[in-house]
């Protein structure tokens, strides 16, 4: 029988090097979303596929072409996530969460899936983090997820990112739209996609947000959203700005942008990126007032926005950008034989109580052997134990940077050791003593505090 050596194409192993700048972007990220007082929501990997053909919207190339749709051993119709805020909307419903004081604040790490031609910053199986906002339709809610995605970008000190907004009305104005749209693209019914033509009658607007070249050409020349805004949404939308103007936030008004989904109303944004490529847009979102009403709930406005890990990594990737090192293993002990590997994992589990990482070795190798595993393993400190440090009780530990080696007593090894790690790290920092309260030190775990 064949190896599977491959993963299914579009997915993507995240191997150690790269999992530990995931991590540390996801908790970068919900760290920020908590200073503006979001909290973390999970949702299934899964749903009810009605749930995304209400939402998303059946006349979008997602439901279209790109969901995973099957039918269960129960045969009901499954489909996983392509997004994140349809499953938000129904817990929220489903929990009864719109009895808590409004607003309320979600964020979400979450996978996703939408069957697409794999390339650079796009697969099948992709990464979002998310927020909604659910519950007030103040333009005020708009301008703070826009500054929450700003201030994550100017957290990683990333480049040339330009925000563009439009605003597409609401149902009410959207009809006037809407028949303009389908007055100009009658004409040139037979030059769309087969796709679009479908689409023509029924959502005209999702013409303009297709990927072919052709019906891209022929949408440049449509009738432009802005000229058709109600009063509302027109005051709504200059409110928008007024907010984004006063936290001076940048931003360029794109007439053209809709959006893939068919639950936004009024304010819509893309954050866009000329360094990776075709797929520039690394976070997208805006308002969507009728989406918990489409789900059967009462009319509640929300706003929200997606932004792709994956894409996040790449731009970070293209700029150059560094992300703290992985922490190194604090200490790794050597047995001189396997008759010392009882000790040796004594005390290394001592240390791991307090916080402290350490390896010994698992394969009964030499210590030449071992010493050359601490070294590819970039270990800060090593020790060697064996017949004469167990029967004086002391062992030597070795700083692998410098060479510095001091004497610690195996009965107060974990309090011994906190100290050699301490002076270290004074040491790297240029610091004596008499410079640092040594009560409020944290102990160093690879980089420098």
């Amino acid at each position: 029988m064949a190896l599977l050596t491959k993963a299914p194409r579009g997915t993507a192993d995240i191997l150690p090097g790269d999992s530990y700048k995931i991590r540390y972007i996801e908790n970068s990220l919900a760290e920020i979303a908590g200073n503006f007082g979001f909290r973390e929501i999970r949702t299934p990997v899964f749903e009810h596929t009605e749930l995304f053909n209400r939402s998303v919207g059946e006349t979008t190339d997602v439901v279209q072409k790109e969901m995973y749709t099957f039918e269960d051993n129960g045969q009901r119709s499954i489909t996983l996530r392509p997004e994140g805020t349809a499953g938000v909307a129904r817990a929220f419903l489903e929990h009864g969460l719109f009895n808590e004081p409004m607003p309320q604040k979600y964020f979400y790490h979450t996978s996703c899936y939408r069957y697409e031609k794999p390339q650079a910053g796009r697969l099948r199986e992709f990464h979002q983090f998310g927020v909604e906002c659910m519950g007030t339709q103040s333009p005020a809610a708009d301008a703070e997820i826009i500054a929450l995605a700003r201030q994550v970008f100017d957290f990683f000190e990333l480049d040339d990112i330009s925000l563009e907004i439009n605003s597409i009305g609401c149902p009410r104005c959207r009809k006037d739209y809407h028949a303009a749209l389908l007055s100009y693209f009658e004409g040139k019914k037979d030059q769309l996609c087969e796709t679009c033509q479908s689409r023509l009658y029924r959502n005209p607007m999702r013409i303009l947000d297709c990927k072919s070249p052709v019906c891209s050409a022929i949408a440049k020349d449509a009738p432009v959203v802005l000229d058709f805004l109600c009063e509302e949404c027109s005051d709504h939308f200059k409110a928008v700005q007024k907010h984004l103007d006063a936290m001076d936030i940048d931003y360029t008004i794109n007439p053209r942008i809709v959006r893939g989904l068919d639950y936004y109303t009024k304010t819509v944004f893309e954050f866009v990126s000329t360094a990776i490529g075709a797929q520039g847009t690394v976070c997208g979102g805006g308002r969507y007032d009728g989406l918990i009403e489409q789900l059967g709930g009462n009319a509640l406005p929300a706003s929200g926005f997606g932004m792709g890990i994956e894409r996040l990594l790449l731009l970070l990737n293209a700029q150059h950008k560094e992300l703290p090192e992985e922490p190194r293993v604090q200490l790794y002990i050597a047995p001189a034989t396997q008759d010392f590997t009882v000790e040796a994992m004594r005390i290394i589990n001592e240390l791991r109580e307090e916080g402290v990482s350490a390896l010994t070795d698992l394969e009964n190798r030499s210590i030449k052997a071992q010493m050359k595993y601490a070294n590819k393993k970039n270990v800060m400190f090593t020790m060697i134990l064996g017949p004469d440090e167990i029967e004086s009780r002391k062992a030597t530990v070795k700083n692998m940077d410098n060479g510095e080696t001091a004497e610690i007593s195996l009965d107060t090894f974990s309090e011994d050791f906190m100290h050699v790690t301490i002076n270290a790290a004074l040491a790297d920092l240029d610091l004596g003593a008499g410079d640092i309260d040594l009560n409020n030190l944290t102990l160093l775990t690879g980089g420098k505090e």
